[in-house]
């Protein structure tokens, strides 16, 4: 029988979390050579190395990324495990790695954790904000445990739950000629000077989807925030797509104008998203409760 250690599987966990031996031994309150021992004995018994060296940072390599989601799911159910014993308190604890897209991450992060805080305030909850695309990635790699992202995800490695709808809204100064104008309609947009996310995003793509039914314009600006392109359409730069929520301070003291686009369709809905291979446990439930999500109604 394979001799395996929980303490290897926590060595494991703790390298690959971490990307550092260092930093793992921190972690797990061990010495560095004792975080080496464990896991080069775990390679040993798995028949080959989990990691590779990339600038001094220690990366998964496919075996790795094969094992790990196996490694965590053990030392999850031994948590599970320990939680229903009957001397046990009733107090929900642990850590979960939650990545968000920028505009869930920056507007809607109160909607987004404040339910399991709430209900389970000993849960340590580690907040990671990107964009969809580097979201999506760090999922992959089992660097986050779950993702929370505006737009489509489609992978064959991925299960998207629904979470809640939103919408972008066409911004203006109040000062554009668009701005002034009391029925706009599409022929409206000739000419247009936009203001966009970089690619990669999911307002992005959206933007672009809408652009398609209005007529040529210019795209001035790419910049990789929607706090510096709000700051851009409200020094008259030019117009832009931007989540509804972001608007909502600079549309209440007049810096910013929201145009009426009933013509376009800009409604989108914002994602969980989890690794298929990634066991559900007590952390993850919980969460996907907090948020009163159908894990049922997988997209």
């Amino acid at each position: 029988m394979i001799g395996l250690s929980i303490r290897q599987l926590e060595v494991f966990d703790a390298v690959a979390t971490t990307g550092s031996v260092r930093r793992a031994a921190e972690q797990l309150h061990l010495t560095q050579p004792a975080i080496s021992m464990a896991l080069a004995e775990l390679e040993r018994q798995l028949g080959g190395t989990l990691f590779d060296r990339e600038r001094g940072r220690l990366r998964l390599n496919a075996q790795g990324a094969e094992q790990l989601p196996l490694a965590r799911e053990i030392l999850e159910r031994l948590q599970d495990m320990q939680r229903r014993h009957p001397g046990t308190q009733d107090t929900l604890s642990g850590a979960l790695r939650i990545g968000a897209s920028n505009t869930v991450g920056n507007y809607l992060v109160g909607e987004l954790l404040g339910p399991i805080v709430a209900q389970h305030p000993m849960i340590a909850l580690h907040l990671t904000v990107d964009n969809t695309r580097e979201v999506v990635g760090m999922l992959l790699d089992h660097a986050i445990d779950i993702a929370c992202v505006e737009g489509p995800v489609h992978h064959a490695r991925l299960d998207t739950l629904t979470w809640r709808s939103d919408a972008l809204v066409v911004c203006a100064a109040p000062s554009h000629p668009l701005a002034r104008r009391p029925r706009l309609k599409a022929s409206d947009f000739a000419d247009a000077h936009w203001i966009l996310r970089e690619r990669g995003s999911a307002t992005r793509s959206l933007t672009e989807q809408a652009l398609t039914a209005l007529p040529p314009g210019r795209i001035l600006l790419e910049l990789g925030q929607i706090e510096a392109i709000k700051q851009a359409v409200i020094a008259g730069l030019g117009i832009a797509c931007l989540p509804y929520a972001a608007t909502l301070d600079a549309v209440a003291t007049g810096r910013l104008q929201v145009l009426r686009t009933p013509f376009l369709n800009l409604d989108r809905r914002l994602s969980l998203v989890l690794h298929r291979s990634r066991y559900r446990g007590t952390l993850i439930e919980a969460f996907l409760h907090s948020l009163e999500v159908d894990t049922h109604a997988q997209d």
